[in-house]
């Protein structure tokens, strides 16, 4: 047993060790954390995705002085590097593969080691604390929050009255969903469908669900490779641009005949129903881009009782009608359960943006109001210049005459 799990920790190091090898931002903030001590003795604790790249915000973050916990949900762990971070001294709640009881004795023991603030994606462990640990939640300083889907039920709570903490958006930074979302989710999502499935996407019709920056992103990759994209919007402003954009647009009633794969890209629960389904034609493939399976009719699925795995991360289902429906990685965001994630280099954005979030809680937002909070312009505006320099661009440089002619009216 122990030899396996040095084999798997040393597995784990390595992909630690490729994955920092594209993250100079994350570096260099790494190294003003460690040298101001504005995190020296806090408990942190990361509640994102568990793969290389997380693992060396989780360093970076240990370095600078926090004692840090990970915890990540079963479906979105990735053992080897789960195995290198608990060999380099992090408190890891993880296990691929884990049950939902067991995810469930996880998240809780990672609570248990009583953080001071919470990185969270989906804010599924913020939300869990509120419910279940209110002393826990009493004495934290506050949260940041990585996704679409987390930060919309957080504004939920906070206009409800009962969010109790200070949270920073990270999803909402422009260094983040203009490069995360858009370049980073839209191309690891289309590659690990195709990863999965062997199949190609040229000429299939590509019914894209919302038309946010993750369904930007995926429709933008899927077009690249030729196939014929549907997107579907409830926001006129964001249909329209779809159609700028080279799509067509429709209901998902009238798309689904029509569908082939089906991503859902919207973050909310009920997008694709039963309904929708039962028109679609033998052997639609869904599968969900940045979100989770509450978006697909799982619960309906699963009711008819037919499902097989016929190849690794495709289920399928047969429906009364006799058709099939095949989903990916059990209607998980397919490239965090079948996949290695998003693109190093836009992950390294994001991932110091939750790096600098925990600093601006440890010094400055511990004093906020309960509420959902932007990050600041400063904050982007490092991470962007730091990243930047490293591509060895410059800026233009503002002189006085520009200046004037800004201020003029």
């Amino acid at each position: 047993m122990t030899v396996e799990f040095d084999r798997s920790a040393d597995a784990g190091a390595r992909r630690i060790g490729w994955a920092s090898r594209g993250m100079p931002v994350l570096h260099a903030i790494s190294e003003r954390l460690a040298s101001d001590g504005a995190l020296r003795g806090l408990r942190v604790g990361v509640g994102l995705v568990l793969e290389p790249k997380t693992a060396n915000l989780a360093l970076a973050l240990r370095d600078a002085g926090a004692e840090v916990s990970v915890y990540c949900g079963g479906h979105s762990t990735d053992q080897a590097t789960a195995d290198a971070l608990a060999a380099a001294g992090v408190a890891v709640f993880a296990e691929e593969g884990a049950t939902e009881q067991r995810d469930e004795e996880l998240v809780r023991a990672y609570l248990a080691t009583d953080p001071d603030i919470l990185l969270d994606d989906g804010a599924s462990v913020i939300r869990l604390a509120h419910r279940e640990f209110p002393e826990l939640v009493d004495r934290l300083l506050g949260a940041a929050e990585e996704t679409t889907s987390g930060v919309r039920p957080l504004r939920a709570m906070h206009a409800d009255g009962a969010l109790r903490i200070p949270v920073i958006a990270v999803n909402d930074a422009k260094t983040k969903y203009l490069f995360d979302n858009v370049y980073g989710t839209g191309q690891s999502c289309v590659m690990t469908l195709l990863d999965v499935t062997n199949l190609q996407l040229a000429g299939r019709v590509v019914v894209v669900v919302g038309y946010g920056w993750v369904g930007n992103g995926v429709a933008r990759h899927a077009a690249a490779l030729g196939a014929r994209v549907v997107v579907v919007e409830l926001d006129p402003i964001k249909a329209l641009q779809a159609i700028h954009d080279g799509h067509r647009v429709m209901s998902l009633r009238e798309a689904a005949p029509k569908a082939e794969v089906v991503f859902a890209a919207t973050g909310i629960a009920g997008a694709v129903t039963a309904a929708h389904a039962d028109l679609m034609p033998d052997g639609v493939i869904l599968c969900t881009a940045g979100g989770g399976a509450f978006e697909l009719p799982m619960a309906e699925l699963d009711a008819l009782g037919t499902a097989s795995v016929v190849r690794a991360g495709v289920t399928q289902y047969v429906q009364p009608s006799g058709r099939t429906v095949l989903v990916i990685s059990e209607g998980d965001c397919l490239n965090c359960a079948d996949g290695e994630g998003n693109p190093i280099e836009v992950m390294d954005l994001s991932l110091s943006l939750q790096a600098l979030a925990a600093e601006q809680i440890a010094t400055t937002a511990r004093h906020w109001e309960p509420g959902v909070y932007a990050v600041s312009g400063d904050v982007e505006n490092e991470v962007a210049l730091i990243r930047l320099r490293h591509e060895g661009a410059t800026l233009e440089p503002l002189t006085d005459e520009l200046a004037a002619a800004l201020r003029s009216w």
